[in-house]
């Protein structure tokens, strides 16, 4: 059960679709890391950030962990709802570490972590919201997360004075983070269990998000001023976030189109405010080409299930003005093929239009595999330009495609992830599968029946992370997460460098590790 709420003010209230200043999240602080990008403890490489929400913690099933691995073999950490500074305690299901991002905010150049648990349990005034939701932020320094600025710990409520904490809300089951072209911090947090009312009607899971930019906190949704689309029952919106520093993209895969239910929809945000919210650019479907998408909205598409974005330098310009967004619709079928799955690529330009790059689905021509009931391709998604500092082209960008129902040999739903040059004229011309084999392969290990790789993925510049937190595979029981350069997976050589509980000096301990996006 939540407790009293740390480093939090909230100087005025705010409906929903408008914006109020006043909360804490922004502190004036000098510089205290070198500024490297997931550097938690200033000692100026990438910290590696896995989370294991449904493990159990003091002897509470499914309470939820997150384990930092420190640059340079500098040791490893441990957060949950045990800690003293997170004024919580952990509770059976609460699944802390469903969702986590990563951003300085509070301007000291050192990374911060935020982290969802979508499944908290909040008291409002004596009576039990199940899984209201909540969000930890736990502050970067020199001396590790965690040890110096309080822990900021929210519930939607305390967030958003204009908001309700009520129950089944999902406060925190989608994460963004980062910051914009000017430098501001921002982040987003999904809300897809938000009843709202409309039309005189409750709408339940109608879904909202959370927005916060410097001392600026704005939530909205579709009925919002300006949002593309109208809230409905089951929209889902803020399912999916992803974002760079110009744009904001947000899955709604319950999205109806027309009679079509769950055919799902994506919105993507401009981070300049009017008002104090991000500005809406589209809203994107699969109702017609007008829409920004080909292809025909269907039930059950879940378009907007996955997101990502990267940023993306046109010839003309000498900076990342654009952004690519990848968008998987995994229960989009092929032909006759039941949630056989796609991937949508488009790129993003400043004043908001959105042109399709390439639509991907196992039934392309040369594209390895083939359309399959229940592959649900695209059920994950992660697109990455390895070289921002030149013009973006074939060469530097990378989307890799999970499709956790693929079948390995006779391990059934093993799954597999898809790595694909997407600016390519022929996408299958350099396509590469990966998935677990004893030998010969970058990810070390067997493939086993349910293992469902493919359903967490997250990558940079320089690297891909693939994890496996339902491994079945007796070696990672527990889980496990491969990191590999995207330089290994164009050569095809070289392997994974494995992570999993009781190696590394990481504990011996854990459920479903390997939880990265």
């Amino acid at each position: 059960m939540f407790g009293a709420l740390l480093g939090l003010v909230v100087a005025s209230a705010a409906v929903p679709g408008s914006a109020h200043a006043g909360h804490s999240h922004v502190r004036a602080a000098a510089a205290a890391c070198p500024g490297t990008d997931s550097d938690f403890n200033g000692g100026g490489l990438s910290d590696l950030v896995v989370a294991d929400p449904e493990a159990s913690v003091d002897g509470v099933e499914r309470a939820g962990l997150v384990r930092v691995v420190y640059g340079g073999g500098k040791g490893t950490v441990e957060l949950s709802q045990a800690l003293p500074g997170d004024n919580a305690v952990p509770e059976r299901g609460d699944q802390f570490g469903f969702s986590w991002a990563v951003y300085d905010a509070d301007g000291d150049a050192c990374s911060d972590l935020v982290v969802g648990v979508p499944y908290e349990d909040v008291a409002v005034d004596g009576v039990n919201q199940l899984d209201a939701g909540a969000v930890f932020v736990y502050h970067g320094s020199p001396s590790g997360l965690g040890q110096g600025a309080p822990i900021d710990n929210w519930t939607q409520h305390a967030l958003n004075r204009g908001a309700l904490t009520e129950a089944h809300d999902l406060f925190g089951y989608s994460l963004a983070a980062g910051r914009t072209v000017s430098g501001q911090p921002w982040l987003a947090i999904g809300v897809p269990g938000e009843a709202l009312t409309s039309g005189n009607a409750l709408r339940p899971e109608a879904g909202a998000v959370e927005y916060v930019q410097g001392s600026t906190v704005c939530g909205f949704h579709q009925d919002s001023p300006n949002v593309p689309g109208v809230v409905e029952a089951h929209d889902r919106m803020g399912t999916s976030l992803a974002g760079t520093d110009r744009f904001l993209a947000v899955g709604s895969p319950g999205e109806a189109i027309g009679p079509e239910a769950f055919a799902g929809m994506v919105t993507v945000f401009g981070h300049t405010l009017q008002n104090g919210c991000p500005t809406p650019l589209a809203g994107l479907d699969q109702a017609g080409v007008g829409d920004g998408l080909p292809g025909v909205a269907e039930a059950g598409d879940q378009l907007g299930a996955s997101v990502s974005m990267a940023p993306y330098r046109p010839a003309d310009q000498n900076h990342t003005s654009d952004a690519l967004l990848a968008i998987g619709a995994p229960g989009e079928a092929i032909g006759d093929v039941a949630s056989a799955g796609l991937v949508h690529v488009l790129r993003v330009q400043p004043s908001g239009s959105v042109a399709t790059v390439t639509t991907i689905d196992a039934s392309l021509a040369g594209v390895e595999g083939q359309a399959t009931t229940g592959d649900f391709f695209g059920q994950r998604v992660t697109i990455a330009n390895t070289d921002t500092s030149v013009v973006t082209g074939t060469a530097t960008v990378r989307l890799a495609v999970g499709i956790p129902g693929r079948d390995v040999a006779e391990a059934k739903d093993a799954g597999v992830v898809q790595v694909f040059r997407p600016l390519d004229a022929s996408v299958g011309t350099s396509d590469k599968v990966l998935f677990r084999q004893p030998s010969g392969g970058l990810l070390p290990g067997v493939a086993t029946a349910r293992d469902y790789l493919g359903v967490s993925l997250r990558s940079d510049g320089t690297d891909l992370h693939v994890g496996v937190p339902y491994s079945k595979e007796p070696a990672t029981a527990k889980g496990a997460l491969y990191s590999v350069s995207w330089a290994a997976v164009d050569s095809g050589s070289g392997a994974a460098t494995v992570y999993r509980p009781g190696a590394g000096g990481l504990p011996d301990a854990g459920v479903s590790f390997g939880v990265v996006g």
